[in-house]
């Protein structure tokens, strides 16, 4: 327990992390954002394959593809109606928030913040059904990964709410309640699949499906959005393979 406890807390606390840097350089050049985001999504990638939906296919037994297939939609189509009531950042500031924050209004920033804040909650689950598992190798990969992007996002939160007038304090506030967050879904994941080990291959199907929905739908059109298409893709590629060699070498 005092793994996982620790393991949420870092999760969380990558997001202040982020914040930290974003306070220090204020306005971060896009393409080093965009490269840091693009290896996150590379690891987030290997990590819901490696580390959630295969472990989904191993545990389903004689019902295991149609639960991981089904888990991993459900996981999907549960961000994709998060998305419909709250947009998440890209869908916000839209493709350049720096060109944005200069009209931004207090409301605008708060439903920004608010956005991150639902959007970590699954990211969480996802690293706390990991340790529910039971493979601590597999749920620290996981959890590397998601806290690895929780860096570039809390770096650029920062701008927009200095920007819209909020004092550095409550700035710094409000992005560290976005990594609470993520520490409250960390645990909320691995107490449900600690109590009913009969849904930890769906939680694992599902968990995955909110990875790949974040990696397509958020993190992938990010990177994409500034000219750095090529160094985005070769950084996910790099991510990826990265995680990859790591599964293999300590498993």
């Amino acid at each position: 327990m005092e793994m996982v406890l620790l393991t949420a807390l870092g999760v969380g606390g990558a997001t202040a992390v982020g914040a930290v840097i974003g306070f220090a350089f204020k306005k971060i050049s896009h393409r080093f954002s965009d490269v840091v985001l693009s290896f996150a999504a590379g690891v987030m990638l290997a990590a819901a394959v490696l580390g959630l939906i295969l472990p989904s296919l191993e545990y389903g037994g004689k019902f295991g593809l149609f639960m991981t297939v089904g888990g991993i939609f459900a996981g999907a189509l549960c961000l994709n109606l998060i998305d419909k009531l709250v947009p998440h950042l890209h869908k916000l500031v839209g493709a350049d928030p720096e060109n944005h924050v200069g009209n931004a209004k207090l409301s605008k920033v708060l439903l920004f913040v608010t956005a991150i804040a639902i959007h970590n909650l699954p990211e969480g689950i996802a690293a706390g059904v990991g340790f529910g598992s039971g493979d601590t190798h597999q749920a620290l990969l996981i959890a590397g990964g998601i806290a690895l992007q929780n860096i570039p996002e809390g770096m650029v939160i920062i701008g927009p709410m200095l920007a819209a007038g909020v004092s550095p304090a409550k700035t710094l506030a409000l992005a560290l309640v976005t990594g609470l967050v993520e520490v409250l879904g960390t645990l909320l994941g691995y107490f449900a699949v600690s109590v009913s080990a009969a849904i930890l291959p769906f939680a694992l199907a599902f968990a995955g499906g909110t990875m790949l929905y974040v990696i397509s739908d958020e993190m992938i059109p990010e990177t994409h959005a500034h000219g750095s298409q090529r160094g985005a893709t070769y950084a996910l590629l790099v991510g990826f393979c990265v995680m990859l060699i790591s599964d293999v070498l300590l498993g």
